[in-house]
C-alpha cells in the first residue's frame, strides 16, 4: 500500500542511492500510484547542523533521538488511509451488547477508553466505509 524510502542522509552517496533506488522501484513495474505516494525520509538529521531537505515532502528524522518521528508516523497512516480507503473513527459502545466484538472482528481497534459508570466505552477503530456502513445498520444507536 505504501513505499518509505528512508536515506542515510549523511553518507557521502545518498543522491547516487536515491537514483538507484527508484531505478529499481521504476523496473519493477509498480503501479504508479504506488510510486507517486512514497514517502522520503531523511535519516541521521542530528548529524548535520540545521538540517532542512532539499527535496519537496521529504520528511527529517532522527531515528537515534526520535526527532521527526511523530510526524512521519502522521504522514504514513494518512497515506495508507488514503490507500486503503479506510478512516479513523472514533464510536460509543454499550459494553454489555456485541458491538466490541464485532469491532475487533471487523475492524482494527486502536484504543477503549471504557466509562465503567454507565457501561461504555469510546472505541478509536480504524474501519472501512463499508464495514462502518455494516456497523450502523446493525447497532443503529
Amino acid at each position: 500500500d505504501l513505499i518509505v524510502h528512508v536515506r542515510d542522509i549523511t553518507h557521502p552517496e545518498s543522491v547516487l542511492q536515491k537514483a538507484t533506488v527508484l531505478s529499481v522501484l521504476k523496473n519493477l513495474n509498480l503501479p504508479g500510484h504506488l510510486l507517486d505516494s512514497m514517502i522520503e525520509v531523511h535519516n541521521k538529521v542530528d548529524l548535520i547542523e540545521r538540517y532542512k531537505p532539499t527535496e519537496e515532502n521529504a520528511l527529517a528524522i532522527s531515528a537515534l533521538h526520535g526527532h521527526g518521528l511523530k510526524e512521519l508516523k502522521y504522514e504514513i497512516e494518512k497515506k495508507i488511509l488514503t490507500a486503503t480507503g479506510k478512516k479513523i473513527l472514533t464510536v460509543n459502545v454499550n459494553l454489555e451488547g456485541p458491538q466490541l466484538s464485532w469491532l475487533y472482528k471487523e475492524a482494527t481497534v486502536q484504543d477503549i477508553e471504557v466509562m465503567p459508570e454507565d457501561g461504555t466505552a469510546r472505541v478509536k477503530v480504524i474501519i472501512s466505509s463499508s464495514a462502518f456502513g455494516r456497523y450502523r445498520n446493525l447497532f443503529p444507536s
